[in-house]
């Protein structure tokens, strides 16, 4: 009998009695599991080289269950009809991944939680080619995730199939898209390589291990053409027979929509779009079909159009709208406010991620006060969380290999390196700021005085009044936001409206260090004490000038209110 514990995977291997010309084309193999409250499980098993398949499950609670396989050739006694049992046990957990379960949409519809119901703050670092050699094993690769764990993130998106950058018409078996196993697949799309998926497991159990969960993207969108939809179905199956017993998240293509490079400018261009949507709709409703512990399915736009309810002709198939804003710098700040803006209002809900936008150092620029710029408008729109990346880091270009793709080069940086900018240190300053409340309660809040100046966004959200939290941006992005709908608001003259009885005190936090601030000096020596707000006549209160021209948190926290709100706001199971 196998042993295991809640929600971490067990597995075990069956072997062919029968010989295949092509074992991995010509059969399929499932396991169907059976737990002790009567609930069924059919998992896929994957092909792992010769003419054997594994099986991986995890049983969402502790008790005996049984198993049985189902083969395509039931002549294959090997592999059809072989039964056995496990008995599960809860246990003490290294990774909160594994404790609290796999993630859900929250009722609310805008957030995450585990099935413990316990709130996720989505904080993602983006490592598309993290499975290629140039980040080295175990060194490079565990180096980067202590120090991603460490700094606050709790999500690591790579594309554990064929990558972004190159052509696939002509690049898809570049040297510069294999592990040290190879590529992911046999050339000519003949069948997928055990092999590198074998080196890919130890990588997405560490990130596990470690409190990272893995957003898996199936591979970049343009080459389903070249691969054919049947491949991309067994490209999915295998990847949901390895992982989907782990707490994992979907994507099931980068940039799904927009055909390979070399297309561009084309005639086919716009046929070749309209028809990737077709195809990912289908691959989409088959992976949610066969995963049998139905983790969170999405799929990765390019900018333009820059959502995934755009990518696919049934968005109903999605649990959560990823965005791609942009990585032009200031140029796409604005851009970038706006699309988050109108993707948290679409109906029905989902929750919304910004999902790639302007890695830090990209081109030369967006350095790290845009970096919190896009973490903080995002958060206080209403956004899930926010994914960060940094130039040189996406695709791992390194000392000893430093990445060229097939198309032009978006700036310097080795991951060796590029690991220490600021950005990503205040990304992790952002998400524990965040968690010191309720934030899956906060809404975004709304300004009356301010939205009479057509601005775009107070940036400003919280729970009316118990605590209310408003980003001041950077005083060197005025320009950007500058005529109609400026976004940003001049302390000294906005005004923000006080929720009548609320007994808020106010604090400056520092989105760059961390630190709450007070009280503070101005030019001439002035103190500026905030204490208690007071509001005027009309329940307005006159925002305060920031310590200094950077970007500012300014926070107000009724605490009475605080903690009783907190005692009765503990997360809840829902259906």
């Amino acid at each position: 009998m196998l042993q295991g514990l809640t929600n971490v995977p067990v597995e075990f291997g069956l072997t062919a009695s029968c010989s295949y010309p092509d074992i991995f084309n010509d059969i399929e193999l499932d396991v169907v599991f059976s737990g002790p409250d009567g609930q069924t499980w059919t998992v896929p098993a994957f092909w792992a080289g010769g003419n054997v398949f594994r099986v991986r499950f995890a049983a969402p609670a502790p008790g005996r269950y049984v198993y049985r396989s189902v083969c395509t050739n039931e002549d294959d006694q090997g592999l059809h009809d072989q039964t056995g049992d496990l008995e599960i046990a809860a246990g003490d957990y290294t990774s909160p991944l594994f404790e609290h379960g796999r993630l859900r949409v929250a009722e609310s519809r805008r957030t995450f939680e585990h099935q413990d119901g316990t709130p996720f703050l989505w904080l993602a670092d983006t490592w598309w080619m993290a499975l290629t050699s140039r980040l080295d094993w175990p060194e490079g690769f565990t180096t980067l995730t202590e120090d991603r764990a460490h700094k606050g993130f709790n999500v690591i998106q790579v594309v554990v199939g064929p990558l972004p950058d190159f052509d696939a018409a002509d690049a898809a078996w570049h040297p510069q898209q294999a592990g040290d196993s190879g590529w992911p697949w046999e050339q000519e799309w003949r069948r997928i390589n055990p092999g590198f998926y074998d080196l890919a497991d130890g990588r997405i159990t560490y990130l596990i291990e470690h409190g990272l969960m893995p957003c898996i993207v199936g591979m970049w969108g343009y080459y389903l053409p070249y691969m054919g939809v049947e491949n991309v179905r067994k490209h999915w199956r295998n990847l949901v027979a390895r992982y989907a017993a782990y707490p994992v998240v979907w994507c099931l293509a980068g940039e799904s929509n927009m055909p390979t490079y070399s297309l561009a400018g084309t005639e086919g261009y716009e046929a070749h779009r309209v028809m990737l949507e077709k195809a990912w709709t289908e691959v989409t409703a088959y992976v949610r079909e066969l995963d049998p512990f139905h983790n969170m399915i999405t799929i990765h736009p390019p900018c333009r159009p820059p959502d995934s309810r755009a990518m696919i002709t049934d968005e109903s198939l999605l649990d959560l709208d990823m965005l791609q804003t942009g990585h032009d710098g200031y140029r796409s700040l604005k851009h970038s406010v706006e699309q988050v803006n109108v993707s948290t209002g679409k109906q029905p809900r989902l929750p919304v991620l910004n999902s790639e936008v302007c890695y830090e150092g990209i081109m030369g620029g967006s350095r790290e006060e845009i970096q919190r710029f896009l973490f903080w408008t995002s958060l206080t729109s209403g956004s899930a969380g926010h994914s960060y990346g940094a130039q040189g880091m996406w695709c791992m270009s390194s000392r000893h290999e430093p990445f060229r793709g097939s198309t032009c080069s978006w700036g310097d940086g080795f991951w060796q390196d590029v690991m220490h900018y600021p950005g990503s240190m205040q990304m992790g300053v952002g998400r524990r700021f965040f968690e010191r409340f309720a934030w899956w309660l906060f809404e975004p809040r709304p300004e009356p005085e301010l939205e009479k100046l057509d601005r775009i966004s107070a940036f400003a959200t919280g729970i009316p009044g118990v605590v209310a939290v408003f980003y001041l941006a950077a005083s060197c992005m005025d320009e950007i936001f500058a005529g109609v709908q400026c976004a940003l608001w001049e302390p000294r003259t906005s005004k923000i409206t006080i929720e009548p009885d609320a007994a808020y005190r106010a604090y400056f936090f520092n989105p760059r260090t961390g630190e709450d601030v007070q009280s503070y000096h101005t030019g001439g020596g002035k103190v500026v004490e905030l204490g208690p707000v007071e509001a005027d006549a009309d329940g307005l209160w006159l925002v305060p000038p920031k310590p200094t021209m950077d970007d500012w948190v300014l926070v107000l926290v009724d605490n009475d209110a605080l903690l009783a709100y907190s005692a009765s706001a503990e997360p809840r199971q829902h259906n």
